[in-house]
């Protein structure tokens, strides 16, 4: 039997991860001879099942339910079109979701523009391999502001649609946990994934036998990221060298650095109408990151939006400000920071997005 089990590890997960997890038990085995007690506790099933909600190629995993293409046609344009389009086709920001796939690439399992110097760009369903991918991510990180939000049904029901509109499905199709693997045979790109590489071909002695070195190690670590005045804009405007989106855009070298983040404890009352009255004890920063803002926005450089420094210097002694951000936060739009657009958020609070905002605003 052990056999039998080692083999089915060694075909999905390789040499060099069965290595580490052999020796991962043969450490948990040693602890428990020790009997060490007193440290950590089990977890519940609540939290397991939290946290065990990948899903495997063979469909492993994967929750019961079913949805429609046309249940998840509303879903897509309420929580998904704002970033992706109302197609597929992208919002300006990302890389179209839809197209590039025909029906003869449905019959071969390979895309065949994939190799096309013609194609302007690869859309997702031209790349993906697997269904259970497509699954997964959409699960565990979609909607980008709120991920974890969507139910297994939602979740499939978004998956139905974005197939019936590659076509790769009908337009009232019903995809449930029952009919994934019949899909897997109609993905365009089914056989466009390979094992000729690193992460599965291991032949040759795994390197387990390698002396670290555990000398003169430092005690404390500390991770920083700054410019000194001097050379802060010696090379011009960083943000303006770097890609409009994502996580690595360049701070702002035109303007001075922020010293330090407003307080986050000290706010003007949440029913306030402006932003100049008497202060109440609320944590911003816990209501900010707790609504995801942080996945957009950064103290003094770009993510996807402003920072925090530059809303605050834009906006904090316009009249009426409060109302007008806050209103523009609930229901999205684009514009007045260029064309990428920032999606509704209908799910947060007013009572939230008017701390969030008022904090922002004394942000420089």
């Amino acid at each position: 039997m052990f056999k039998s089990v080692k083999s089915n590890l060694l075909k999905y997960i390789g040499v060099q991860t069965f290595a580490i997890i052999l020796f991962s038990l043969t450490a948990a085995q040693a602890q428990q001879a020790i009997k060490v007690t007193g440290i950590g506790r089990l977890a519940t099933p609540a939290e397991i099942s939290a946290w065990d909600i990948d899903v495997r190629p063979d469909f492993k995993g994967i929750p019961k339910g079913e949805g429609t293409a046309d249940q998840g046609q509303n879903v897509w344009e309420s929580k998904c079109a704002s970033c992706h389009g109302t197609f597929g086709e992208s919002n300006e920001v990302f890389t179209p979701i839809i197209g590039g796939t025909t029906a003869e690439d449905i019959k071969t399992g390979r895309v065949a523009s994939l190799t096309d110097p013609k194609q302007p760009q690869r859309t997702t369903l031209m790349k993906v391999a697997t269904l259970s991918s497509l699954y997964d991510y959409i699960y565990r990180a979609m909607p980008w502001n709120a991920p974890r939000s969507l139910t297994p049904e939602e979740t499939y029901s978004v998956m139905a649609y974005m197939l019936s509109m590659a076509e790769i499905v009908a337009d009232d199709f019903t995809l449930s946990d029952q009919n994934m693997s019949e899909v897997q045979q109609r993905m365009p790109n089914r056989n466009g994934m390979t094992t000729e590489h690193g992460m599965w071909n291991a032949n040759g002695k795994p390197d387990v036998s390698a002396k670290a070195c555990m000398k003169d190690c430092v005690t404390e670590i500390k991770i920083t990221s700054e410019l000194p005045d001097y050379a802060r804009n010696a090379h011009g405007n960083l943000a303006e060298q770097n890609r409009i989106f994502g996580p690595y855009r360049g701070v702002n070298s035109t303007m001075p650095s922020l010293k330090s983040m407003p307080d986050p404890k000290t706010l003007v009352a949440a029913d306030a109408k402006d932003a100049v009255h008497a202060p109440v004890t609320i944590n911003a920063l816990d209501v900010f990151n707790k609504n995801n803002c942080n996945a957009c926005h950064a103290a003094t450089s770009k993510l996807v939006g402003p920072s925090i420094a530059e809303i605050s210097a834009k906006y904090k002694d316009q009249p009426d400000i409060l109302s007008k951000l806050v209103m523009k936060v609930q229901k999205g739009g684009s514009g007045a920071w260029g064309s990428i657009p920032m999606p509704p958020h209908p799910q947060i609070p007013e009572s939230d997005i008017r701390i969030i905002v008022q904090w922002m605003l004394k942000g420089s």
